[in-house]
């Protein structure tokens, strides 16, 4: 059983989740069982990292509409039936500690990764995958896991969505390649994946589709 987090600051995933979604289908596939673990209590704290564009404070009417929009565009990815996966929203055993209203007033201050890392007893679950940016918080919530019930758990990163250049991809002059057709008509995320340069395209088709290696191997080859 494994995690990934997402935060539900908008009505829609992006193209920078997709690789996330593509990961939890292939475990799914193998016969691992997904947790998608929505940050509903962590979404009503605000950033800590300090940047300038920290995200804004969510209401939770807010929240609750974006995580139903996120459920419904996972569940295009990953089977939720008979319990083969599970949503669930850390805004249930966080904010019962009244310990968001503290971290309102403070947390934004600090980083609070390392205390928001939740102890899994209720599932099981022992992994947990995140973008490469997210590695030290990730380290932090295994070694609380280590220290406070004596298990084992793991953190593996996934590479983010770069560009050869090395700039993240899903982003156009309008902002980003959303997967909900309202917000990105199916005409844009088809030309966004169009305009893909060259030296992307097989990557892209590496980390995005579910063609079996030999076959993406033989398209290299391909003239034109």
């Amino acid at each position: 059983t494994f995690y990934i987090g997402f935060d539900p600051t908008a009505d829609s995933l992006h193209v920078g989740h997709f690789m996330a979604l593509c990961l939890m289908k292939r475990l799914q596939m193998a016969g691992n069982k997904p947790i998608a673990l929505l940050g509903g209590g962590t979404g009503m704290i605000g950033d800590p990292s300090g940047k300038t564009d920290m995200r804004k404070m969510l209401t939770k009417e807010d929240i609750e509409h974006n995580i139903a929009c996120f459920k419904k565009q996972m569940s295009r990815f990953i089977d939720f039936s008979d319990g083969k996966a599970l949503l669930v929203n850390n805004a249930d055993w966080l904010l019962s500690l009244n310990y968001v209203d503290v971290l309102r007033e403070v947390g934004a201050c600090f980083s609070v990764n390392k205390m928001l890392s939740a102890e899994y007893k209720d599932y099981g679950c022992n992994m947990q995958f995140g973008g490469d940016d997210q590695w030290s918080n990730m380290l932090g919530g295994t070694e609380l896991i280590r220290k406070k019930l004596g298990k084992d758990a793991h953190a593996m990163t996934i590479t983010l969505l770069l560009n050869s250049e090395g700039k993240k991809m899903g982003k156009t002059e309008k902002g980003a390649v959303w997967l909900d057709p309202e917000k990105t008509s199916p005409f844009e995320f088809f030309q966004y994946w169009r305009n893909v340069a060259d030296a992307d395209v097989m990557k892209c088709i590496k980390m995005l589709t579910f063609l079996p290696l030999e076959q993406i191997r033989e398209m290299e080859s391909w003239e034109g």
